[in-house]
């Protein structure tokens, strides 16, 4: 081949990988973008869920990018929807969601899916019901939260006796894993003898609580317990027992395991909470959506660990 052939031959290879590179065809993937969205950022819960979310992206710079989102208000569910779909409009290529609803959200996930992003359920299960409906399969990563309110709720009975009167708060009434916990809670009790003479929803909220407690201080004087579906609640318990000066007379249990209960505990002003490991549970549904995208797999559910908290074990 002549000096100019072998030139004009380089000169092509050179124009014909340019343009394969301005067509898009360059030899260096994308980095999948994963969205979590989650519900109150105002509970402690879900700030220590973005943060474990957070560092794991940030000693994974080079899997994935991250975009965490959650809402003001635990029931603020249109927001959440909002931010299903602005997630959708930035293409991100996976959603890991812990829903506000059960059923109201399944919609959004839908759209979801339909936009060909990778859905994973954490925290909150959706209605299996719903799903159904709509012929979705959306896998479920986290705990079992029956079992855990079960643990607490066990925990409980050996301290009191066959007939004491003890009382449930609920969270929101549309929230799977409020239900679970609260049957948790019921088959403890129920199993130990005692009597169940309130339930009522808080929708997960402190102040809320508070205000039921101190109604039922009133109406039930010789409570024994009240066991709380999260640990927001659990703080508005203590506190109302505090303004009715009884005070380490009422047994509290909450669930999450926030730094602030962890510190009630050590002061014997709450009993027990449940750790679902939030500063993980975000990242466990990452990784298995990061898992799906690269193995096209069919998605099933995964149980994440639950464990009881007691004084005891935050010696």
């Amino acid at each position: 081949m002549t000096p100019n052939r072998l030139t004009s031959t380089l000169m092509l290879t050179l124009i014909l990988s340019l343009g394969l590179v301005a067509c898009g065809t360059s030899p260096t993937p994308q980095k999948p973008k994963v969205a979590l969205v989650m519900k109150s950022l105002a509970n402690e819960f879900f700030q220590t869920m973005q943060k474990g979310a957070e560092a794991h992206q940030s000693s994974n710079g080079s899997a994935y990018d991250l975009l965490a989102n959650g809402i003001k208000d635990e029931q603020d569910v249109t927001r959440q929807v909002q931010l299903v779909e602005q997630m959708v409009a930035q293409k991100c290529d996976a959603i890991v969601i812990a829903p506000a609803d059960s059923k109201a959200l399944v919609g959004a996930c839908k759209r979801a899916m339909d936009s060909g992003a990778v859905v994973v359920n954490i925290d909150n299960r959706l209605s299996e019901e719903v799903l159904r409906e709509r012929g979705l399969k959306i896998p479920f990563v986290g705990p079992d939260n029956r079992k855990g309110a079960r643990l607490a709720g066990e925990y409980l009975a050996r301290k009191l006796k066959s007939g004491d009167k003890v009382a449930v708060l609920e969270g929101a009434p549309g929230a799977y894993n409020g239900v679970q916990r609260k049957l948790g809670f019921e088959e403890a009790m129920k199993s130990g003898g005692m009597q169940i003479v309130s339930s009522q929803s808080a929708n997960w909220e402190t102040d809320k609580a508070s205000r039921i407690v101190a109604a039922l201080l009133i109406e039930q004087p010789d409570v024994k317990a009240v066991l709380c579906c999260n640990d927001s609640m659990a703080l508005g318990a203590v506190a109302a027992l505090k303004s009715a000066g009884k005070t380490g007379q009422v047994y509290v249990i909450g669930f999450d395991n926030i730094s602030a209960v962890q510190q009630l505990i050590r002061e014997k002003k709450v009993l027990c909470t449940v750790d679902q490991h939030g500063d993980k549970l975000a990242v466990y549904g990452i990784e298995y959506a990061l898992e799906v995208l690269k193995t096209k797999q069919s998605p099933a559910d995964r149980e994440t660990p639950v464990d009881l908290i007691t004084e005891e074990t935050l010696k």
